[in-house]
């Protein structure tokens, strides 16, 4: 990619943000870890420091070596970053009065300022700081100002070096976007150009440039990430790409009929596996989630293997490794703890001995939707909820039997039907339905029941790193309980699960 711009990560809950909004503006950037520079910065043509938990007074302030970036190349420090110019080059930073948390307006803004171009008095910001800059730095030289911070922004004299108290990337700073597009394109003179046009065009041609002439295996899920994936490798190696699709017998009611016949109209070369039994052999007995994931994993290893081998001569392993997954394996402090054990990243074992082509894996998922679009994929596919790798297996809490999945496929159904059928479906991230290893004791007709509780789950979210639970209808729930319970038999009680992410996760397992 052309005209890159640099993110230095220092830990800050917004950083992913901040690559959010670059990107919306249609410049292409990446974020690496502060301590984790690249050698050759010639591609870069800015660099944003990232907000931190870390105070910069303490012995664990987080150190970049800015020696090639600051007076040398566009700079914008955020938050920590201009609390980190300012103590160590010559201000001072002191602990705040009170927290400096949450909305503010700016007072005060210097006039005919580029940074601040557009951005008019009483514009509201979102602070989120316990340290304040008390004196500029060497050179500094005042831009603006709230009620509470003096210092809310500031520049560094015969430099392209900015900084900001305050956080531009959250929703809660009116001209927040406004900020990043006179930083990147009216100072730093950043092209914007990153299209998914022009993604498609760079990719298919680093693919070639890759790839070459040789055959590349890639596990197909039906979701819209592998299929993007397939059909850019498609168009960059045709007939050399061999798409495997294995119904792990956890998949949705009649998910692998349809995913396969959904592929036909695509002219990608897709071989389906029915492999429901090995895996439902290989989870006999297992109640603890991780175990689950791990056997599914082992199985699933098992049966691609086996398949690529009748595949001659393949090299290469595509997978369908989106952005979200990148960063969470490259973070400040090494990579993020497990929460799960499911990611994309890492590939397969090296018994395989397959390198590793991910062509999605500097994308957030709405911009893989976006690409998927402009290679003109079906809207209904791209449209696709996700789904986990493990399928039904941690929707079912305790050990999985074929009674059981083929239960909760059709409580599944039921739900999801109903979003498609009552035109909430797009207005969901994710849906679906957990089984409950919990009895109720319910009654039908003049008979009492004792039977399956089961919990219906929501969320919005934009690319799943957090979430909140959709408010859906009351009298839309009230109909799909109706319908689960007496359609399913096994089932009495339906329950609506209203946690977000963080605390709880998406899954229940």
């Amino acid at each position: 990619m052309q005209h890159n711009v640099l993110i230095l990560d220092f830990g800050s809950q917004y950083t992913q943000l901040i690559a959010r909004r670059v990107r919306e503006l249609n410049i292409f950037c990446e974020i690496l870890p502060y301590n984790n520079l690249p050698e050759d910065l010639s591609t870069f043509h800015a660099v944003i420091l990232s907000g931190s938990p870390f105070s910069v007074r303490s012995e664990e302030a987080l150190h970049p070596d800015l020696t090639n970036i600051k007076g040398k190349l566009p700079l914008l420090a955020v938050c920590y970053g201009a609390q980190y110019l300012a103590h160590f080059h010559g201000g001072e930073v002191a602990p705040s009065s009170t927290r400096e948390y949450g909305r503010a307006n700016l007072n005060y803004i210097k006039e005919n300022e580029a940074l601040l171009k557009g951005i008019e008095l009483n514009s509201q910001v979102w602070m989120s700081h316990s340290d304040t800059i008390k004196t500029l730095p060497t050179n500094g030289v005042l831009l603006a100002s709230t009620k509470d911070v003096a210092n809310a922004a500031y520049k560094i004299e015969g430099e392209q070096t900015y900084a900001i108290q305050f956080h531009p990337e959250v929703y809660h700073s009116t001209d927040g976007a406004q900020l990043l597009k006179n930083f990147l394109v009216d100072i730093a003179g950043v092209a914007q150009d990153f299209t998914p046009k022009a993604f498609v065009e760079d990719i298919i041609s680093d693919l070639r440039e890759k790839i070459k002439d040789d055959k590349v295996v890639l596990a197909l899920s039906g979701g819209v990430d592998s299929t993007v994936a397939a059909v850019l490798l498609h168009r960059a190696i045709g007939k050399n790409l061999y798409c495997i699709f294995v119904n792990n017998g956890l998949l949705r009611k009649n998910e692998f009929h349809n995913v396969l016949e959904q592929y036909k109209g695509m002219n990608l070369n897709v071989k389906g596996v029915d492999a429901s039994e090995r895996f439902l052999t290989a989870l006999k007995g297992l109640e603890d989630p991780e175990l689950k994931r791990k056997a599914i994993g082992k199985a699933f290893i098992e049966v691609f293997d086996d398949e690529a081998k009748l595949i001659e001569d393949v090299t290469w392993l595509a997978q369908g490794t989106i952005y979200p997954d990148v960063i969470e394996s490259i973070s400040v402090k090494g990579p993020s703890a497990t929460i799960k054990s499911h990611h994309n990243v890492g590939g397969l074992p090296d018994f395989m001995k397959l390198k590793i082509v991910e062509p999605l894996r500097m994308l957030f998922k709405d911009e893989v939707r976006r690409v998927g679009a402009s290679l003109g994929i079906d809207p209904e596919l791209l449209g696709r909820h996700p789904f986990p790798g493990p399928g039904l297996s941690i929707r079912i809490l305790g050990d999985i039997t074929a009674e059981k999945v083929s239960l909760l496929q059709e409580v599944d159904a039921v739900f999801i039907n109903g979003l498609k059928e009552h035109g909430l479906y797009d207005q969901v991230w994710q849906a679906g339905a957990i089984l409950l290893p919990v009895n109720s004791v319910g009654v039908m007709g003049d008979e009492r029941t004792y039977e399956k509780v089961v919990a219906l789950r929501a969320v919005a979210s934009t690319d799943g790193m957090t979430a909140d639970w959709v408010h859906l209808p009351y009298e839309f729930l009230m109909e799909i309980s109706n319908q689960i319970i007496n359609k399913v038999k096994g089932v009495n009680r339906v329950v609506y699960d209203i946690s977000s992410k963080p605390p709880a996760t998406i899954e229940w397992e």
